[in-house]
């Protein structure tokens, strides 16, 4: 018995090394922004593109979990049956648009010092199980260039706490705040509100979702 196991196991040596290696299950984890990128066009589709082009398509499974209207707290409240249930290796939290936004739009944003103590919550819990965490900035709420945008201070402000936040945590991060506010210096010379990167200030345009798409796409590819 012991010598025809032995006989077998470089045949079953030899099988398991042409089985295909298991996917990286990648969550998108966000709002409207999330929710559109997945459809035809949008950023995740996009990032599906850009992982066949490169030959990467058996390494990477691309799931969104977007829904609008979210801001952090009602990440963290469908946290567990959207990601943890869903066991993903990596997950990508795109969150802080509607936290600032609906602060002035309908009286129901995310106080700073709540925002951070949710944020935290997450990514410290997909830390512990194993998961690995892609933190993403808010991007814009208008996209004139000289920061008179109504939220331009905001954005700032949380933008940059999400960079001190991935940098102190040994997170990695797709600056989305910074990227956008580059391109739109030189890319917007008449300082137009929208219509640059978005169809309406928030939602991204086709130049966005590609742009988007990229950004993300250097940071997920390291993580094969």
């Amino acid at each position: 018995m012991i010598k025809k196991t032995v006989l077998l196991l470089p045949f079953v040596l030899l099988l398991f090394a042409f089985l295909p290696a298991k996917k990286k299950k990648v969550i998108f984890f966000g709002d409207s922004i999330t929710q559109q990128g997945a459809r035809p066009g949008g950023y995740i589709t996009r990032i599906t593109d850009l992982c066949k082009k490169e030959g990467l398509s058996e390494q990477f499974d691309f799931i969104g979990k977007g829904v609008g209207g979210n801001k952090v707290y009602d990440l963290f409240l469908r946290f567990q049956p959207d990601v943890l249930d869903q066991k993903p290796d990596i997950v990508l939290v795109y969150v802080g648009i509607n936290d600032v936004w609906h602060k002035t739009s309908s009286g129901t944003g995310t106080d700073f010092d709540k925002f951070g103590k949710f944020y935290d919550a997450i990514i410290s819990t997909l830390k512990r199980q194993g998961i690995q965490p892609v933190v993403c900035t808010p991007s814009v709420i208008g996209e004139r260039n000289d920061f008179t945008n109504q939220q331009d201070g905001d954005l700032n402000l949380y933008a940059k706490w999400i960079r001190e936040y991935a940098a102190q945590n040994n997170v990695p991060l797709v600056d989305l705040r910074r990227i956008f506010l580059e391109y739109l210096q030189k890319n917007n010379p008449d300082n137009a509100e929208k219509g640059i990167l978005t169809v309406d200030r928030v939602h991204l345009n086709e130049k966005g979702n590609q742009l988007v798409a990229e950004e993300m796409w250097k940071v997920i590819k390291t993580l094969k």
